[in-house]
């Protein structure tokens, strides 16, 4: 069985239609990048995914595990194991990681039958899963994202990641705003956390971050449709030719 299987999914805000029929099966073990111009559908996509309210669904459906996502509130998509990491991390002052990320954990263990984590577990596994992105004692224990550089708000991106341990992520322009020290970083332990049973989908404008992250499937979504899929050497073809390329090839 797929692991996400979207078939003609309509989404809109307002009276505004942005994607307009996407089709996609993403399997366990792949990688899947998303490219295309700013405006076409690729972050209302994840958006829709995720649950975030401002989207409406108008038609379609997407099923995550067998069941059609889309029927679930925000917390279920999560605890089924969907993750999203932001393009624009939001601050939350006054919360620490540390709680922030044991509040989460253990919210997903209750959903899955299972204990909460004591505090002695939690910290043995924060510890672990902070050097999968390098990160430091003292950021750690700061409020979420309060005063992060961009890196470092990447960077705790995917340490939340792997504390979570999803079965399906999508990252979001992870690589924006990245200088070349921290996309290395950052994507160093997307690859550290894949596995033959979980898959990631990567949305992103530029060939770089896949020199890192190397895809099975590049899917081009254009004026919300997936219009042409290949693999990765079809990003090389993209940062070459531009996306002006794809438009001319779709009006022949």
């Amino acid at each position: 069985m797929s692991l996400l299987s979207i078939h003609n999914l309509h989404a809109s805000i307002g009276d505004r239609q942005i994607l307009k029929g996407i089709d996609l099966v993403v399997n366990p073990g792949e990688v899947h990048a998303i490219m295309g111009p700013n405006g076409n559908g690729k972050s209302t996509l994840a958006g829709v995914l995720a649950g975030n309210p401002k989207y409406t669904v108008t038609q379609g459906t997407a099923l995550f595990k067998g069941k059609n996502i889309l029927d679930l509130p925000v917390d279920v998509r999560a605890a089924e194991g969907l993750f999203l990491g932001f393009q624009y991390p939001v601050e939350i002052p006054g919360v620490s990681i540390a709680n922030f990320m044991r509040t989460a954990v253990n919210e997903q263990r209750k959903y899955r039958g299972l204990d909460p984590l004591s505090g002695a577990q939690f910290l043995k596994l924060m510890e672990e899963k902070k050097q999968i992105v390098e990160m430091t004692a003292s950021l750690a224990n700061r409020s979420v994202n309060e005063g992060f550089s961009g890196g470092e708000k990447k960077k705790n991106e995917i340490f939340q990641m792997a504390m979570l341990n999803p079965i399906l992520s999508i990252l979001d322009e992870t690589d924006s705003g990245l200088d070349i020290d921290a996309l290395r970083i950052v994507a160093s332990g997307v690859n550290k956390l894949r596995t033959p049973d979980n898959a990631t989908i990567v949305i992103t404008h530029y060939q770089r971050l896949l020199d890192f992250i190397v895809p099975d499937f590049v899917h081009v979504l254009y004026e919300g449709r997936i219009v042409k899929t290949g693999p990765k050497e079809l990003a090389l073809e993209l940062e070459e030719k531009g996306y002006d390329w794809i438009k001319k090839e779709l009006e022949q």
